[in-house]
């Protein structure tokens, strides 16, 4: 099974949380603050790797989380950064945030990387709040979350060259003529459920690769015989062999090639256009005049510039001619990871998002930002709660809680903690 699209549930690992030490030593009765910090949340990547061909390893496991950070100790000992998870990918896949639809990045290049759910921040130990006043804190950080995302991942194969057809038209055996590799080939249609790969050699060292798509038929790019999910597959070759079988006869060969062309227009002009050659496929099967009269149709049919080889993927004849036509024409395009790494970056709120819902004495109060100072704070500490007020205010949680008619007293959640709404009041 070709797997080329799937949805995956991301986490972050959580921070560690910051060490609540004072220094202890002989002939130091009063020692400082010695708590080290928290170690930060392991990362989730994606990475695009030249050893995989599909997103099969995600067919029975989709969700993953990174190892939290360790958590600090005395004598300003850091905690160890969580180890994070490197999930391979092939390249060419492209990553979309599955809630919004958006393009987050384009893994072309082998070795691009994609940090798609970032640790948590490791918590502060006690010597980062140590002041004049006071010089003796006992509170600390904890941990912030890691990031949550979930995200579509959409393979589109790369190649020098993509085989397209009707169904039974010979591509996969065309594509085991030109390239040794070994798709399932039977005498009926729909033979080709999935791409397949293949590299030709030519001579000098020179190689060219092949993807065999399986075959289109009429609607394709509306979605009919999961059309859509072939034909995004040419879209990253640089040139097309548009196979045709030949031993249907003149009429039924143009009528293959114009049905092919319009499903291939009507998804992308831009690949309709792309560099092509039309191989008549099955010659060995038509001879003579009858073969004559095939390929006359066709080079009448085409739009110029595309050339008509008859070719045989039985007994090899005329596959070295378009093997050297392809290589040619695939050399002149543009390869499709020449800018490598692509990253789509979205905007970024000036300041975190506050989001209040809720009425008659319970509130939810979410939004990003929020979650992650309430998350990293240890809420046993008085003087952290306080802290903690104050952060909230200052990102505008109270001033919008009253907006929506919140009062003192009432219940308000953040996250997974509950507190009782007690509003500043006026300053003096």
């Amino acid at each position: 099974m070709f797997l080329d699209e799937v949805e995956l549930h991301l986490s972050g690992g959580k921070g560690g949380a910051g060490s609540n030490s004072l220094r202890r030593e002989k002939y130091v009765p009063r020692g400082g603050p010695d708590g080290g910090d928290g170690g930060r949340g392991g990362d989730v990547v994606l990475v695009a790797d030249p050893g995989e061909a599909s997103l099969q390893r995600f067919q029975t496991e989709r969700r993953f989380r990174a190892a939290a950070g360790g958590p600090g100790g005395p004598s300003r000992r850091h905690g160890a950064d969580g180890e994070a998870i490197r999930l391979p990918v092939p390249a060419g896949t492209m990553v979309f945030d599955s809630g919004t639809g958006r393009l987050l990045a384009d893994l072309v290049s082998p070795g691009a990387a994609l940090v798609v759910a970032a640790g948590g921040r490791g918590g502060w130990g006690n010597t980062h709040f140590a002041t004049p006043v006071a010089q003796t804190p006992r509170h600390r950080e904890l941990g912030g979350p890691g990031t949550v995302a979930t995200v579509r991942l959409e393979l589109r194969l790369i190649a020098d060259l993509g085989l397209v057809g009707l169904p039974n038209a010979g591509k996969s055996s065309l594509l085991a003529r030109l390239t040794g590799a070994r798709p399932k080939v039977a005498d009926y249609p729909f033979t080709t459920l999935s791409p397949n790969l293949g590299v030709a050699e030519l001579d000098g060292g020179r190689t060219i690769t092949v993807a065999d798509v399986p075959g289109l038929i009429e609607g394709a790019h509306l979605g009919a015989g999961l059309g859509i999910g072939f034909l995004r597959h040419l879209q990253r070759t640089r040139s097309l062999v548009q196979v045709v079988d030949a031993s249907s006869g003149p009429e039924d060969a143009v009528r293959a090639y114009s049905e092919v062309h319009l499903e291939l227009r009507a998804w992308d002009e831009d690949l309709a256009a792309r560099p092509r050659v039309v191989a008549a496929n099955k010659v060995d099967l038509v001879a003579g005049r009858a073969r004559a009269r095939v390929l006359k149709a066709l080079r009448e049919a085409i739009e110029s510039g595309s050339q008509v080889l008859a070719v045989s993927a039985l007994t090899g004849e005329g596959v070295e001619a378009l093997l050297q036509e392809s290589f040619g024409l695939a050399r002149s395009r543009e390869p499709v990871d020449a800018g490598g790494f692509r990253l789509y970056p979205g905007p970024r709120p000036a300041r975190p998002e506050v989001f209040v819902e809720g009425a008659a004495g319970h509130y939810r109060v979410s939004g990003e930002g929020v979650l992650r100072l309430v998350a990293a704070a240890d809420l046993d500490d008085p003087e952290e709660v306080t802290r903690l007020q104050r952060q909230l205010r200052r990102l505008g949680v109270e001033s919008q809680l009253e907006a929506s008619g919140a009062s003192e007293g009432d219940v308000v959640e953040i996250g997974e903690v509950e507190f009782t709404f007690v509003p500043e009041g006026p300053k003096r």
